[in-house]
């Protein structure tokens, strides 16, 4: 089974900043390996995000920020909307 291409949005990309800074850089890139190889791996436990975000999924990075992301299957693309929390 081949990887799947990480795209990241213009926000995933800000976020990426804020991650470096706040020491959460190597939890978020171990994320980042475990989705690229297989975004429905059971383990991080994941969420099927409703609302705005319905049809996107969330792993925690930590207690208050998570990874969000979509994954365009026919493409083998998994598209990171956001890697900070979603609640500001």
């Amino acid at each position: 089974m081949s990887n799947y291409s990480l795209i990241f949005t213009k926000q995933a990309q800000k976020d990426a900043k804020k991650i470096s800074s706040s020491g959460l850089k190597s939890k978020v890139q171990s994320l980042l390996e475990i989705i690229k190889e297989n975004p429905f791996a059971e383990y991080p436990p994941y969420e099927k995000l409703q609302g705005d975000l319905l049809g996107a999924y969330s792993r925690r990075i930590n207690i208050q920020h998570r990874l969000v992301y979509q994954i365009i299957e026919d493409e083998r693309i998994v598209k990171i909307i956001r890697m900070w929390t979603h609640y500001e």
